[in-house]
């Protein structure tokens, strides 16, 4: 509707809207979230938990209430029909943007359960959304260097304690579990750092994979594997604001999770490790071909 503005002036318009918009419900999931707080049990858990993802669903929600006032972005999703709004989902995307995230939630809210992401530990000192994340369980999870990792091997446990305390609670209420295998945001440099085998990817790391499918593996009904492009170039969020993004393409599978997955000892068993990077580096290479079809098919 307010396509016809210059993008400088969407771009400011979207940005009060999505402000208000996060104040207003973080306000009142922050006041919930002091209940599950004071009273940490699982009964008032069970009952708190589907209010506080409804509030988060609607933020999702009127935040696609701006994107459609303020863009005239083309979206083309395949692959989200299948899916229900039911149990739990182990999701998968690539990632280049902080857009990924905005598109996850846009095209994914209702029809699968709420979208909790692996967060960096510094996030949680992001203005208000920090909270939300912390209010939501996000588990945060902490970085070390692989000099850190030498010196104090038992650093990796953190990692592993914060990721089966989350996942804990996420076996209490249906919950679509979010991983970007990568790692990080995909840049040119990056890739050319890694040397990465692949044309449009990083590397993906399995830990947090192989993490999550030890602590609750067997609730999962299947691996959501997501594939963002931007045919128009990477965006960056004030891009994105400004309605610059003229195409953004999904395109969704579902993938059954091998039940051995589930069980094996991904540090301590080396062939199960070989066999879970060997699966995980498939459908990376179906990503990447993909993405190279995606990127070349004419809009």
């Amino acid at each position: 509707m307010l396509a016809f503005l210059p993008p400088v002036v969407r771009g400011s318009i979207a940005l009060v809207l999505l402000v208000f918009n996060t104040l207003f419900w973080c306000a009142l999931l922050l006041t919930l979230s002091l209940v599950k707080l004071v009273l940490p049990f699982a009964a008032v858990r069970r009952l708190i938990d589907p209010a506080l993802n409804a509030i988060a669903t609607a933020w999702i929600a009127c935040n696609g209430g701006w994107m459609r006032l303020t863009q005239r972005t083309e979206w083309d999703v395949q692959g989200v029909d299948g899916l229900k709004y039911a149990g739990w989902y182990l999701v998968n995307c690539n990632h280049q943007s902080w857009v990924d995230i905005l598109v996850l939630q846009r095209v994914m809210n209702r029809r699968i359960p709420m979208l909790k992401f692996f967060l960096k530990q510094e996030l949680i000192w992001v203005p208000v959304i920090g909270l939300a994340w912390w209010a939501l369980d996000f588990p945060f999870m902490r970085r070390h260097s692989r000099a850190a990792l030498r010196a104090r091997p038992e650093l990796r446990q953190q990692d592993r304690e914060t990721t089966r305390r989350a996942c804990q609670k996420f076996a209490l209420v249906p919950t679509s579990v979010m991983n970007f295998a990568e790692g990080t945001r995909r840049t040119p440099a990056k890739h050319k750092a890694q040397s990465s085998p692949y044309r449009h990817l990083l590397k993906p790391k399995a830990g947090a994979l192989a993490l999550a499918l030890n602590a609750m593996g067997a609730q999962f009904h299947s691996l959501i594997d997501a594939t963002i492009a931007y045919p128009g170039g990477v965006p960056t969020f004030w891009d994105f604001l400004c309605g610059r993004v003229p195409r953004i393409v999904l395109r969704v599978r579902q993938l059954p999770i091998p039940p051995a997955f589930c069980e094996g000892d991904y540090d301590g068993d080396p062939e199960f490790r070989a066999e879970m990077h060997r699966w995980l580096a498939q459908i990376w290479e179906d990503k990447d071909a993909l993405l190279d079809e995606l990127l070349r098919k004419p809009g």
